[in-house]
Protein backbone atom coordinates (compact mmCIF):
# COMPACT_ATOMS: atom_id res chain seq x y z
CA UNK A 1 0.00 0.00 0.00
CA UNK A 2 0.45 3.55 -0.70
CA UNK A 3 0.47 6.83 1.28
CA UNK A 4 -2.22 8.15 -1.40
CA UNK A 5 -4.27 4.54 -1.16
CA UNK A 6 -8.31 5.47 -0.85
CA UNK A 7 -9.06 2.95 1.71
CA UNK A 8 -11.34 3.31 4.77
CA UNK A 9 -11.96 3.79 8.37
CA UNK A 10 -14.80 1.52 9.84
CA UNK A 11 -17.14 2.47 7.82
CA UNK A 12 -16.04 5.78 6.40
CA UNK A 13 -14.32 5.75 2.79
CA UNK A 14 -10.95 7.93 2.79
CA UNK A 15 -9.06 9.84 -0.41
CA UNK A 16 -5.52 8.66 1.37
CA UNK A 17 -4.26 7.28 4.22
CA UNK A 18 -2.76 10.83 5.78
CA UNK A 19 -4.94 12.60 8.60
CA UNK A 20 -5.04 15.35 10.91
CA UNK A 21 -4.01 15.16 14.63
CA UNK A 22 -5.68 16.51 17.21
CA UNK A 23 -3.74 19.60 18.84
CA UNK A 24 -4.63 21.65 21.46
CA UNK A 25 -5.82 25.17 20.69
CA UNK A 26 -7.81 27.31 22.68
CA UNK A 27 -10.08 29.33 20.31
CA UNK A 28 -13.53 28.48 21.65
CA UNK A 29 -16.02 30.98 23.68
CA UNK A 30 -15.68 31.27 27.26
CA UNK A 31 -18.68 28.84 27.31
CA UNK A 32 -16.44 26.00 24.93
CA UNK A 33 -18.30 26.57 21.98
CA UNK A 34 -17.10 26.28 18.80
CA UNK A 35 -16.63 29.60 16.79
CA UNK A 36 -16.72 30.25 12.56
CA UNK A 37 -13.37 30.87 12.89
CA UNK A 38 -12.90 27.02 14.30
CA UNK A 39 -14.74 26.38 11.24
CA UNK A 40 -12.78 27.90 9.30
CA UNK A 41 -9.48 26.90 9.82
CA UNK A 42 -10.90 23.14 9.69
CA UNK A 43 -11.52 23.68 6.17
CA UNK A 44 -8.58 24.22 5.51
CA UNK A 45 -7.36 21.06 5.96
CA UNK A 46 -10.49 19.79 4.59
CA UNK A 47 -9.78 21.36 1.20
CA UNK A 48 -5.60 20.65 1.68
CA UNK A 49 -6.32 17.32 0.77
CA UNK A 50 -6.69 15.49 4.24
CA UNK A 51 -8.43 12.24 4.30
CA UNK A 52 -9.85 13.11 8.00
CA UNK A 53 -9.75 15.46 10.27
CA UNK A 54 -9.26 14.96 14.67
CA UNK A 55 -10.42 17.31 16.52
CA UNK A 56 -8.28 19.43 19.28
CA UNK A 57 -9.65 17.93 22.80
CA UNK A 58 -13.16 18.42 23.71
CA UNK A 59 -14.23 18.27 27.11
CA UNK A 60 -16.65 15.99 27.87
CA UNK A 61 -18.38 17.41 31.45
CA UNK A 62 -19.03 19.98 33.43
CA UNK A 63 -17.13 19.37 36.34
CA UNK A 64 -13.47 18.26 36.02
CA UNK A 65 -12.68 17.19 33.10
CA UNK A 66 -11.85 20.89 30.87
CA UNK A 67 -8.22 21.07 30.81
CA UNK A 68 -7.72 24.87 29.56
CA UNK A 69 -9.18 28.11 29.55
CA UNK A 70 -11.16 28.52 26.03
CA UNK A 71 -11.57 25.37 25.37
CA UNK A 72 -14.10 23.85 23.26
CA UNK A 73 -16.59 20.96 24.70
CA UNK A 74 -19.10 18.44 23.67
CA UNK A 75 -21.01 18.69 27.51
CA UNK A 76 -23.80 21.32 26.91
CA UNK A 77 -26.83 21.38 24.07
CA UNK A 78 -25.37 25.19 22.98
CA UNK A 79 -21.53 23.32 22.61
CA UNK A 80 -23.17 20.46 20.27
CA UNK A 81 -24.90 23.11 18.44
CA UNK A 82 -22.10 25.53 17.74
CA UNK A 83 -20.43 22.17 16.72
CA UNK A 84 -22.43 22.16 13.65
CA UNK A 85 -21.17 24.80 11.99
CA UNK A 86 -17.80 22.92 11.68
CA UNK A 87 -18.90 19.30 11.37
CA UNK A 88 -20.85 20.80 7.76
CA UNK A 89 -17.94 22.71 6.66
CA UNK A 90 -15.69 20.11 6.50
CA UNK A 91 -18.18 17.55 4.95
CA UNK A 92 -18.79 20.13 2.44
CA UNK A 93 -15.47 19.82 1.52
CA UNK A 94 -16.31 15.94 0.92
CA UNK A 95 -13.70 15.20 4.11
CA UNK A 96 -15.27 13.04 7.63
CA UNK A 97 -14.13 14.55 11.10
CA UNK A 98 -13.93 13.24 14.29
CA UNK A 99 -14.07 14.93 18.00
CA UNK A 100 -11.46 14.27 20.48
CA UNK A 101 -13.24 13.84 23.66
CA UNK A 102 -10.45 14.43 26.38
CA UNK A 103 -10.86 14.74 29.98
CA UNK A 104 -7.82 16.39 31.45
CA UNK A 105 -7.30 14.53 34.78
CA UNK A 106 -4.46 15.89 37.08
CA UNK A 107 -2.95 17.77 34.15
CA UNK A 108 -5.90 20.27 33.84
CA UNK A 109 -4.46 24.03 33.54
CA UNK A 110 -7.51 25.96 33.56
CA UNK A 111 -11.40 25.12 34.49
CA UNK A 112 -14.04 27.54 35.06
CA UNK A 113 -16.06 24.64 36.56
CA UNK A 114 -14.92 24.51 39.90
CA UNK A 115 -13.72 26.70 42.66
CA UNK A 116 -10.09 27.06 42.72
CA UNK A 117 -7.56 24.61 41.82
CA UNK A 118 -9.60 21.17 41.72
CA UNK A 119 -8.53 18.39 39.87
CA UNK A 120 -9.04 14.62 39.74
CA UNK A 121 -7.01 11.77 38.83
CA UNK A 122 -6.47 7.68 39.58
CA UNK A 123 -4.40 8.71 42.67
CA UNK A 124 -3.57 11.90 44.09
CA UNK A 125 -0.20 12.43 42.15
CA UNK A 126 0.96 16.10 41.61
CA UNK A 127 2.12 16.34 37.92
CA UNK A 128 5.94 17.22 37.66
CA UNK A 129 6.68 20.17 35.20
CA UNK A 130 4.86 23.84 34.78
CA UNK A 131 1.33 24.80 33.40
CA UNK A 132 2.23 26.27 30.08
CA UNK A 133 1.67 29.98 29.06
CA UNK A 134 0.79 29.03 25.34
CA UNK A 135 -2.43 27.22 26.97
CA UNK A 136 -3.06 30.03 29.35
CA UNK A 137 -1.64 28.32 32.96
CA UNK A 138 1.05 29.52 34.95
CA UNK A 139 2.96 27.67 37.95
CA UNK A 140 3.10 23.87 39.96
CA UNK A 141 -0.20 21.56 39.42
CA UNK A 142 -2.13 21.17 41.99
CA UNK A 143 -2.38 17.85 43.95
CA UNK A 144 -5.70 16.39 42.47
CA UNK A 145 -8.30 14.20 44.12
CA UNK A 146 -8.20 10.00 43.99
CA UNK A 147 -11.14 9.14 42.32
CA UNK A 148 -13.63 7.40 43.60
CA UNK A 149 -15.47 4.58 42.33
CA UNK A 150 -18.93 6.46 41.89
CA UNK A 151 -16.44 9.71 40.43
CA UNK A 152 -15.39 6.86 37.93
CA UNK A 153 -18.86 6.20 37.12
CA UNK A 154 -19.63 9.59 36.34
CA UNK A 155 -17.12 10.63 34.40
CA UNK A 156 -17.54 7.14 31.98
CA UNK A 157 -21.46 8.33 31.80
CA UNK A 158 -20.19 11.25 30.99
CA UNK A 159 -17.54 10.34 27.70
CA UNK A 160 -20.92 8.63 26.59
CA UNK A 161 -22.75 11.52 27.09
CA UNK A 162 -20.24 13.30 25.13
CA UNK A 163 -20.13 10.85 22.28
CA UNK A 164 -23.97 10.81 21.56
CA UNK A 165 -23.74 14.47 21.56
CA UNK A 166 -20.93 14.26 18.83
CA UNK A 167 -23.56 11.81 16.81
CA UNK A 168 -25.98 14.96 17.35
CA UNK A 169 -23.19 17.86 16.06
CA UNK A 170 -22.68 15.84 12.93
CA UNK A 171 -19.15 13.95 14.02
CA UNK A 172 -18.33 10.83 12.00
CA UNK A 173 -16.67 9.45 15.44
CA UNK A 174 -15.33 10.18 17.97
CA UNK A 175 -11.21 9.84 19.63
CA UNK A 176 -10.95 8.71 23.58
CA UNK A 177 -7.61 10.67 24.14
CA UNK A 178 -6.12 8.45 26.01
CA UNK A 179 -2.73 9.66 25.52
CA UNK A 180 -0.34 12.46 26.43
CA UNK A 181 -0.70 12.04 30.50
CA UNK A 182 -4.39 13.12 30.36
CA UNK A 183 -7.12 10.82 32.66
CA UNK A 184 -7.27 7.79 30.70
CA UNK A 185 -2.91 7.99 29.92
CA UNK A 186 -2.98 8.17 33.80
CA UNK A 187 -4.91 5.01 34.89
CA UNK A 188 -2.42 3.08 31.94
CA UNK A 189 0.89 4.92 34.45
CA UNK A 190 2.05 2.97 37.32
CA UNK A 191 3.74 6.17 38.40
CA UNK A 192 0.25 7.98 38.39
CA UNK A 193 -2.19 5.10 39.12
CA UNK A 194 -1.31 3.90 42.57
CA UNK A 195 -4.89 2.54 43.32
CA UNK A 196 -5.50 -0.38 45.63
CA UNK A 197 -8.47 -1.55 44.01
CA UNK A 198 -9.61 -3.47 40.80
CA UNK A 199 -8.05 -0.26 38.35
CA UNK A 200 -4.80 -0.52 39.95
CA UNK A 201 -1.54 -2.48 39.94
CA UNK A 202 -0.67 -5.08 37.17
CA UNK A 203 -1.17 -4.06 33.65
CA UNK A 204 -4.48 -6.06 33.27
CA UNK A 205 -5.95 -3.91 36.22
CA UNK A 206 -4.82 -0.43 34.73
CA UNK A 207 -6.44 -0.70 31.54
CA UNK A 208 -9.70 -1.70 32.92
CA UNK A 209 -11.16 1.62 33.30
CA UNK A 210 -9.81 2.82 29.96
CA UNK A 211 -11.40 -0.36 28.39
CA UNK A 212 -14.79 0.19 30.13
CA UNK A 213 -14.77 3.95 28.63
CA UNK A 214 -14.16 2.25 25.28
CA UNK A 215 -16.69 -0.25 25.67
CA UNK A 216 -19.21 2.01 27.34
CA UNK A 217 -19.03 4.61 24.20
CA UNK A 218 -19.01 1.70 21.67
CA UNK A 219 -22.17 0.21 23.07
CA UNK A 220 -23.97 3.59 23.29
CA UNK A 221 -23.04 4.55 19.92
CA UNK A 222 -24.28 3.16 16.13
CA UNK A 223 -22.13 0.74 14.50
CA UNK A 224 -20.82 3.00 11.71
CA UNK A 225 -19.74 5.49 14.10
CA UNK A 226 -16.31 5.14 14.32
CA UNK A 227 -14.65 4.86 17.77
CA UNK A 228 -10.81 5.20 18.38
CA UNK A 229 -8.49 5.64 21.41
CA UNK A 230 -5.29 7.51 21.61
CA UNK A 231 -1.98 6.05 23.73
CA UNK A 232 1.11 6.93 23.99
CA UNK A 233 3.68 5.94 26.65
CA UNK A 234 5.20 9.28 26.63
CA UNK A 235 3.26 13.00 28.78
CA UNK A 236 3.02 16.49 27.94
CA UNK A 237 5.40 16.83 30.30
CA UNK A 238 7.88 14.29 30.04
CA UNK A 239 8.67 12.83 26.95
CA UNK A 240 10.62 9.99 28.31
CA UNK A 241 7.84 8.96 30.78
CA UNK A 242 7.71 4.82 29.99
CA UNK A 243 5.23 2.03 30.70
CA UNK A 244 7.11 0.34 33.72
CA UNK A 245 6.50 -3.09 32.53
CA UNK A 246 7.40 -1.99 28.56
CA UNK A 247 6.32 -4.36 26.06
CA UNK A 248 4.52 -6.77 28.30
CA UNK A 249 2.16 -3.41 29.34
CA UNK A 250 2.00 -2.59 26.00
CA UNK A 251 0.51 -6.46 24.96
CA UNK A 252 -1.91 -6.39 27.66
CA UNK A 253 -3.36 -2.61 26.82
CA UNK A 254 -3.49 -2.77 23.40
CA UNK A 255 -5.58 -6.07 23.40
CA UNK A 256 -7.80 -4.87 25.86
CA UNK A 257 -8.36 -1.78 24.07
CA UNK A 258 -8.48 -3.35 20.88
CA UNK A 259 -11.10 -5.55 22.07
CA UNK A 260 -13.50 -3.70 23.99
CA UNK A 261 -14.59 -2.19 20.90
CA UNK A 262 -12.10 0.37 19.61
CA UNK A 263 -12.08 0.42 16.28
CA UNK A 264 -8.32 2.10 15.73
CA UNK A 265 -6.07 2.65 18.18
CA UNK A 266 -3.33 6.08 17.78
CA UNK A 267 -0.42 5.86 18.58
CA UNK A 268 1.54 8.74 19.49
CA UNK A 269 5.37 9.64 20.84
CA UNK A 270 7.79 12.66 20.02
CA UNK A 271 9.21 10.41 17.49
CA UNK A 272 7.34 7.45 16.18
CA UNK A 273 9.97 5.75 14.04
CA UNK A 274 12.46 4.92 17.28
CA UNK A 275 12.01 1.42 19.41
CA UNK A 276 9.37 1.79 22.08
CA UNK A 277 10.71 -0.20 24.50
CA UNK A 278 14.28 0.45 24.84
CA UNK A 279 17.42 0.53 21.93
CA UNK A 280 15.86 -2.04 19.82
CA UNK A 281 12.41 -3.68 19.31
CA UNK A 282 9.03 -2.74 17.90
CA UNK A 283 7.77 0.96 17.46
CA UNK A 284 4.35 1.72 19.68
CA UNK A 285 2.29 1.10 16.02
CA UNK A 286 4.50 -1.48 15.92
CA UNK A 287 3.24 -3.38 19.07
CA UNK A 288 0.06 -1.95 18.66
CA UNK A 289 -0.49 -3.54 14.83
CA UNK A 290 1.01 -7.40 16.55
CA UNK A 291 -1.17 -6.93 19.99
CA UNK A 292 -4.61 -5.61 19.20
CA UNK A 293 -7.09 -7.46 16.96
CA UNK A 294 -6.70 -8.11 13.37
CA UNK A 295 -9.37 -5.32 12.75
CA UNK A 296 -7.87 -2.80 14.53
CA UNK A 297 -6.88 0.14 12.11
CA UNK A 298 -3.57 1.27 13.67
CA UNK A 299 -2.82 4.97 13.19
CA UNK A 300 0.06 6.36 13.41
CA UNK A 301 1.64 9.68 14.44
CA UNK A 302 4.79 11.58 15.67
CA UNK A 303 7.51 13.50 13.85
CA UNK A 304 6.29 12.03 10.43
CA UNK A 305 6.23 15.33 8.95
CA UNK A 306 8.36 14.92 5.62
CA UNK A 307 7.00 12.58 2.96
CA UNK A 308 9.85 10.11 3.43
CA UNK A 309 8.55 9.18 7.37
CA UNK A 310 4.97 8.82 6.36
CA UNK A 311 5.96 6.91 3.59
CA UNK A 312 8.50 4.70 5.67
CA UNK A 313 5.42 4.07 8.76
CA UNK A 314 2.99 3.36 6.11
CA UNK A 315 5.10 0.93 4.01
CA UNK A 316 5.92 -0.62 7.85
CA UNK A 317 2.85 -1.35 8.64
CA UNK A 318 0.56 1.60 9.83
CA UNK A 319 -3.01 1.87 8.22
CA UNK A 320 -3.02 5.42 8.46
CA UNK A 321 -0.81 8.48 9.83
CA UNK A 322 -1.46 11.73 11.09
CA UNK A 323 0.20 14.64 11.33
CA UNK A 324 0.55 17.85 13.11
CA UNK A 325 3.00 20.64 13.61
CA UNK A 326 3.75 20.14 9.59
CA UNK A 327 0.11 20.30 8.54
CA UNK A 328 -0.44 23.80 10.63
CA UNK A 329 2.48 24.79 8.40
CA UNK A 330 1.25 23.02 5.30
CA UNK A 331 -2.92 22.39 5.40
CA UNK A 332 -2.13 21.84 2.22
CA UNK A 333 0.27 18.51 2.82
CA UNK A 334 -0.97 15.87 1.04
CA UNK A 335 -1.34 18.08 -2.11
CA UNK A 336 1.88 18.91 -2.08
CA UNK A 337 3.21 16.11 -1.64
CA UNK A 338 1.31 14.67 -3.99
CA UNK A 339 2.32 16.70 -6.38
CA UNK A 340 6.16 16.82 -5.83
CA UNK A 341 5.99 20.59 -4.80
CA UNK A 342 8.56 21.91 -1.39
CA UNK A 343 7.28 21.87 2.00
CA UNK A 344 7.17 24.79 4.33
CA UNK A 345 8.90 24.51 7.24
CA UNK A 346 7.54 24.86 11.19
CA UNK A 347 8.11 27.97 12.63
CA UNK A 348 6.51 27.58 16.64
CA UNK A 349 6.34 31.88 16.64
CA UNK A 350 3.39 32.00 13.80
CA UNK A 351 1.07 29.35 15.34
CA UNK A 352 1.97 28.50 19.29
CA UNK A 353 3.64 31.79 20.50
CA UNK A 354 2.69 33.54 22.71
CA UNK A 355 -0.87 31.26 22.90
CA UNK A 356 -2.25 28.28 21.49
CA UNK A 357 -5.20 30.44 20.18
CA UNK A 358 -5.78 30.60 16.38
CA UNK A 359 -3.60 32.73 14.48
CA UNK A 360 -5.45 35.54 11.77
CA UNK A 361 -3.77 33.98 9.03
CA UNK A 362 -4.80 30.40 9.88
CA UNK A 363 -8.28 30.75 9.06
CA UNK A 364 -9.93 31.43 5.53
CA UNK A 365 -11.88 34.03 5.56
CA UNK A 366 -12.02 37.30 7.60
CA UNK A 367 -14.41 39.61 9.55
CA UNK A 368 -16.43 37.06 11.00
CA UNK A 369 -17.04 37.27 15.27
CA UNK A 370 -16.06 34.79 17.43
CA UNK A 371 -19.07 34.91 19.32
CA UNK A 372 -21.21 34.29 15.98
Amino acid sequence: MTLFDETTLNELSLDNRVGLAPMTRVSATDDGRATAEMAQYYQRFAEGGFSFLITEGTYPDDTYSQGYLNQPGLATDAQTAAWQRVTETVHDAGVPILAQLMHAGAQSQGNPHVDGEQTIAPSAVQPDGQKAEAYGGSGDFPTPKAATVDDLADIRDSFVKSAQNAIEAGFDGVEIHGANGYLIHEFLSSEFNQRDDEYGGEPANRVRYPREVVAAVDEATPDGFVVGIRVSQSTALDEDHRWAEGEDAAAVFFEELSTAGADYIHVTEPDATTPAFGDDGPTLAEAAAEYATDETVIIDNGGLGTPDAAREKVDAGADLVTLATSALANPDWPEKVSEGEELTAFDPAEFLAPSAALSEHEVQKEGASADD
